[in-house]
């Protein structure tokens, strides 16, 4: 599915930074929305390529996705672009927190249309209950831009924060 090539390619980017020369130790992802997503699952599918995880208003679980718009109008459109079969369980990163090396960090508003916040607070959830590294900051009043100078300049603060922390920088 387009999902999961799309976070094998995020694993390809990050072996092909490596054989380029970067420095293994040193690789982190971030990606927001459907970057956050593939951030995530990248770390299900290739656990000890990236040493840090900063994922911004991410699906977590495709299932949960659907299910979130079950009583909209896109539901169908949603539920057949998702899809059923194992690749619904398989492209979950929060259904296999346990693979994760990698600490993460999530950023979400709690006013997000696109992608419920639940979805990040499942993910931690499980993370944390993996005994895993997760860091979750939900931001009041916020849809999934984040538009607020405030809450962005603090993102970058904290995204600094953590990846030097976790990079050893």
């Amino acid at each position: 599915n387009a999902a999961g090539a799309s976070a094998l390619n995020a694993g390809s980017g990050g072996r092909w930074l490596v054989a380029q020369g970067a420095d293994p130790t040193k690789l982190a992802i971030v990606g927001w929305s459907y970057g956050g997503y593939a951030a995530l699952q990248a770390n299900v599918l290739d656990p000890g390529l990236y040493k840090a995880v900063v994922a911004i208003a991410p699906v977590t679980d495709l299932n949960q996705l659907k299910e979130e718009h079950r009583d909209y109008t896109d539901f169908k459109i949603v539920s057949d672009y998702v899809g059923s079969g194992t690749h619904v369980d398989e492209g979950s990163p929060a259904r296999h927190a346990d693979r994760f090396q990698a600490p993460v960090m999530m950023f979400h508003g709690n006013k997000d249309l696109n992608v419920a916040v639940a979805e990040s607070r499942a993910m931690d959830k499980a993370l944390r209950a993996a005994g895993k590294h997760s860091d979750l900051v939900v931001y009041p009043k916020l849809d999934h831009g984040l538009m607020s100078a405030d809450a962005r300049a603090d993102m970058l603060r904290r995204s600094e924060a953590f990846l030097r922390a976790s990079l050893g920088l």
